[in-house]
């Protein structure tokens, strides 16, 4: 049908022109905003092991401040990463295919990989990403009364793990923004579900209730 030709021909050129920008962005923070710091830092900086003490802390602290009530919340965080983590990785990856930038024959002469290895797998969406930001936007939700403007931060956390992937060289720019945007929507899901169903983490919701006057 002709409509199915045109519709299809506009998205190859969409594509067409999105994969140029990408590539000429992802260049630009591989291969010239540099500094001998980013590459000693981001190596590291962006795997999920240099995390562990924070997620450590954050859950000691729920614990400390929450008791039993830190429990469902740490079951939900633990279930939007999972959810998060097999969306990216196991239904879209495969889905679109598309190749890291570290395995592209055409930019092998023009690119740093500053690690030791390519990483496996797919490139798009990244799941870096889709697992940072899907947290980030489920704690952003939950913590309100508790964190209240400090929670923005976990936003910006997940930016610079993310930039971190372009800048090593096992993600497009592209990859880490559409990553970005699936995570945002699937904490948004969770953190929901949770305020709904159990309510957000407030320090307020462990005061007692007043007594009323004369009661014993």
């Amino acid at each position: 049908m002709p409509s199915i030709t045109l519709l299809t021909s506009f998205f190859e050129k969409a594509w067409t022109w999105i994969s140029q920008w990408d590539t000429w962005l992802f260049l630009k923070v591989n291969t010239q905003w540099t500094s001998p710091l980013l590459d000693s830092i981001f190596p590291w900086y962006r795997e999920g092991n240099a995390w562990v003490p924070l997620y450590l802390f954050l859950i000691i602290l729920a614990l400390h401040n929450f008791g039993r009530r830190a429990w469902p919340w740490i079951l939900f965080a633990i279930v939007t990463v999972t959810i998060t983590d097999q969306t990216s990785s196991h239904l879209l990856k495969p889905l679109f295919g598309r190749l890291r930038p570290c395995r592209d024959d055409v930019l092998a002469g023009e690119m740093r990989l500053i690690l030791n290895n390519c990483s496996g797998g797919y490139s798009f969406p990244s799941s870096h990403a889709t697992n940072h930001f899907g947290f980030a936007m489920f704690a952003f939700l939950t913590l309100l009364p508790l964190a209240k403007k400090w929670r923005y931060l976990f936003f910006v956390w997940a930016a610079t793990i993310c930039y971190g992937q372009v800048y090593v060289g096992v993600h497009y720019p592209f990859d880490v923004f559409c990553g970005s945007l699936l995570g945002c929507f699937l904490g948004g899901i969770t953190g929901w579900f949770y305020n709904k169903k159990i309510g957000p983490l407030d320090p307020a919701g462990l005061s007692p209730a007043p007594q009323r006057n004369g009661a014993a």
